[in-house]
């Protein structure tokens, strides 16, 4: 059902319309029937749209291009703005990093400046009926206008009892040399660490690694599975194997496998043994952390040449070889650092990470996260503080 207000003089204060919203919009954009709109206040649906869909099919003759009812509404709405008209939206931060979502960046950057930006910490309020295991923002939008600072205000929850509001430059909310456009919410005034370094400026190309989903999905390679190593077996990694910088194999009791045959139906998605770099894909809602990165350590599993991982791993690796052993371990480091968590969080509310939103990061050169993984080496398991304090003398 479709609310529209209608300002003109002696008409009802608004007319209910139960019609389909995005087959309506659609027709209203194709055809310029009807006045502009000046104002909308959306609390859209969330639901992804299948590709083949009625609605994405609708979606794409609007020159609409997205995957969410809630940013398919925000389009449509701004699309049918007039210049200066306002949105007000509440909807997830899923939109604002990862590259599904790229083209609705576009479409709404290139149409409307960003005025103000909230942001609601908890996951589990605004969304509550929907189990929307992100967090939630409140979005002001207005058609046409230059684009300026933006004012950024976070509470907790929907209650605002501890309200905080900055205003930034908005460089600090696009990076002028992004190509994906991620949108950013900086939480505090305060530049970190990565913002303020001068070294951390390279791609992972630049480095001469390459970032991937972990290639062993096991519903699909079930029959090879095995619980525990036999011969004729490669090691199966999940992230539960992995705790801080220490790997648990073969471990008991977590109800996953340890081990996946050698043929050659499953030889394809096995990686050389070796150091490798890896972060979960997902963490729990309960966490502070988003990004958490363990090594894998080729010596324990003694002389086998070949491992599995699996696809809840994001994995740094050269071309399916592993890294050298202090690359690896200064990589672990500075994803572990403090800043990098922090600047991760300003683009994305997912507890997922996905091996796009690394490959979109800037890291330290070659050289600098090599001289971070002699350090870790001599270190043992270095506190967050010690960890954070170390990011400071990386070399250029």
């Amino acid at each position: 059902m479709t609310r529209y207000p209608v300002t003109r003089t002696n008409c009802p204060l608004f007319i209910i319309l139960g019609d389909d919203f995005i087959e309506q919009a659609v027709n209203k954009i194709q055809f310029d029937f009807g006045d502009a709109f000046t104002h909308a206040i959306l609390n859209p649906p969330y639901k992804k749209i299948s590709s083949n869909s009625r609605h994405r099919l609708l979606l794409r003759q609007a020159g609409i291009e997205t995957v969410n009812l809630y940013s398919a509404f925000v389009a449509l709405a701004l699309e049918m703005m007039e210049s200066g008209g306002q949105i007000v939206a509440i909807i997830p931060r899923s939109f604002c990093n990862g590259p599904y979502y790229h083209p609705f960046r576009d479409f709404v950057l290139e149409r409307a400046a960003i005025q103000h930006i909230h942001l609601f910490d908890s996951r589990s309020k605004a969304f509550q009926d929907d189990s929307v295991l992100q967090e939630n923002i409140i979005l002001l939008l207005e058609r046409g206008s230059q684009q300026g600072d933006v004012t950024v205000t976070t509470s907790t929850d929907h209650s605002f009892t501890d309200l905080m509001a900055h205003t930034h430059p908005f460089n600090r909310i696009v990076f002028p040399d992004d190509s994906e456009r991620f949108i950013h919410v900086p939480t505090s005034p305060e530049h970190n660490a990565i913002e303020l370094s001068t070294s951390i400026r390279y791609s992972l190309n630049d480095v001469g690694i390459r970032i991937s989903t972990g290639p062993v999905v096991d519903f699909r390679l079930k029959e090879y599975l095995c619980d525990m190593p036999e011969p004729g077996t490669a090691p199966l990694l999940y992230p539960a194997h992995f705790a801080g910088q220490n790997i648990e194999w073969p471990k008991l009791g977590i109800k996953k496998p340890n081990a996946i045959q050698r043929n050659a139906e499953t030889e394809k998605w096995l990686y050389h043994n070796g150091f490798y770099c890896v972060v979960r894909r997902f963490s729990s809602k309960e966490e502070k952390r988003r990004i958490i990165a363990s090594v894998v350590q080729p010596n324990i599993f003694g002389d086998v040449e070949m491992l599995g991982l699996e696809n809840h791993l994001n994995v740094y690796h050269e071309n399916k070889h592993g890294l050298p052993e202090a690359l690896a371990r200064g990589l672990a480091m500075y994803l572990n650092t403090t800043a990098v968590d922090e600047n991760f969080r300003r683009s994305s509310g997912h507890t997922q990470v996905n091996a796009t939103d690394l490959k979109m990061m800037k890291y330290p050169s070659r050289k600098a996260l090599a001289a971070l993984g002699e350090w870790a080496k001599c270190n043992g398991e270095p506190t967050q503080d010690m960890i954070d304090e170390q990011l400071n003398n990386l070399i250029v």
